[in-house]
């Protein structure tokens, strides 16, 4: 147990309600590299937030006009629960004017792609602008009259995980109209490792936008860096921005969020299996969404039950209205016992594939958006193992580790 975050069981801030072990090891896959050789159990323990360090970040604060990129993630531990940035902030006599919210809305309900209407925060009043309706890049109109964008989101390092790209713009419009970002650090619960292929640039979409790997093992601090560093933004434009570190974070450790980041992440083992799973998407395959099992889970009504005894139907739940094959059965996996990875796992997509009923359709066209790449498919039809596709992310996996290395913080 890492945190005084779990002395009690988790719930989420009245104000985000109403308002808004063992490593199975992989020679392809580049282990993170810690700051310190080790990290102590002492030290995971007294693991600090940047949200936390309000001393420090408060000068930054004073006389300026401040608006909040967050959700229902953007919180801070205390013995009595937890308590909601929006709250914090204005009980230390921040000017905050308005809040932005990215994918899944202020509440973190909206379903993945579904568009997130504008609105007010009951609680506060506050008006909450979504960066995930007409617009994903935050607009001069909405700008006016703010000198701070404090950026505050739970992400679970995974390159098609949208709060990186919605990253992205909110960088590219502060450096457009010279206003300062101050990005809140939080721990990567998947930052032991990097793995996956190399985003290539003809493919960039809002699940992809930078040439990383699928897995890029840094925290979203660290993440802004790179993104200012490497000239990414627009024009290679610089944004002014601060990073509030964390205090004794050690990016080997596991992680336990507080909160759900998005409604089909719910808990460790969700987040963890995220980066394997998520290619289904891109398929005829359901991972898990419509079931209490998300991305725990896969399966589809075109794999043999002989092979696959496993079965669930898909409901129509929170975060996922319409989930695909509703109500059908589905044949597959329950990888819910799964080890925590290090690494990848192709053997479940290459499965999936090969006993399928529907090879012409498994496959659609999000998938090369996913995987950044139109080699990944075109392997797997080939008949590739796993252990070949892998060997083919080498290169640009180790050249990555090297770009990364400048940027890493902790």
């Amino acid at each position: 147990m890492s945190l005084r975050f779990f002395k009690s069981t988790f719930l989420f801030l009245f104000i985000a309600a109403t308002a808004c072990g063992n490593n199975s090891g992989n020679p392809s896959a580049v282990p993170a590299e810690a700051k310190k050789d080790s990290t102590t159990a002492e030290a995971v323990q007294e693991l600090k937030l940047g949200a936390e360090r309000t001393d420090y970040f408060l000068p930054f604060l004073e006389g300026k006009k401040v608006a909040l990129v967050g959700n229902q993630t953007s919180i801070i531990p205390t013995e009595a629960g937890n308590v909601h940035l929006v709250d914090t902030l204005l009980s230390l006599g921040v000017d905050l004017r308005k809040v932005f919210a990215p994918e899944h809305g202020f509440r973190g309900t909206a379903d993945a792609g579904e568009a997130v209407e504008d609105g007010k925060d009951p609680r506060t009043g506050l008006p909450v602008i979504s960066l995930y309706g007409n617009n994903k890049k935050p607009t001069a109109q909405q700008l006016a009259g703010i000198d701070v964008l404090v950026f505050d989101l739970q992400d679970v390092g995974a390159r098609f995980y949208t709060y990186i790209s919605t990253l992205h713009y909110v960088m590219e419009a502060a450096a457009e109209n010279n206003i300062q970002v101050i990005v809140f650090d939080r721990p990567n619960p998947n930052g032991h490792y990097i793995d996956g292929p190399v985003l290539e640039p003809e493919h960039k979409s809002f699940v992809g936008m930078h040439p990383i790997p699928v897995v890029h093992g840094m925290t979203i601090g660290e993440y802004a860096k790179m993104i200012n560093g490497e000239g990414w933004l627009k024009d290679r434009i610089q944004a002014p921005m601060k990073i509030v570190e964390m205090e004794n974070y050690g990016r080997n450790e596991p992680y336990e969020l507080p909160v759900k980041p998005s409604p089909n992440l719910p808990n460790a083992k969700a987040i963890n299996l995220y980066p394997s799973l998520c290619f289904f998407e891109g398929t005829n395959v359901n991972a898990g969404r419509g079931t209490s099992k998300q991305f725990q889970v896969f399966g589809s009504p075109f794999l043999p039950k002989e092979k696959f005894p496993f079965s669930y139907f898909p409901e129509s739940n929170e975060g996922a209205k319409s989930p695909k094959h509703l109500g059908k059965t589905c044949y597959g996996k329950d990888l819910s016992k799964t080890e925590r990875l290090d690494f990848i796992n192709l053997e479940w997509l290459i499965e999936a594939y090969n006993h399928t009923s529907q090879k012409g359709e498994f496959f659609n066209s999000f998938f090369t958006n996913l995987a950044g790449t139109t080699k990944l498919q075109q392997q797997i039809k080939n008949g590739m193992s796993a252990e070949e596709i892998r060997a083919t992310w080498e290169a640009g996996l180790e050249e990555f580790a090297k770009v990364r290395k400048n940027y890493l913080v902790y």
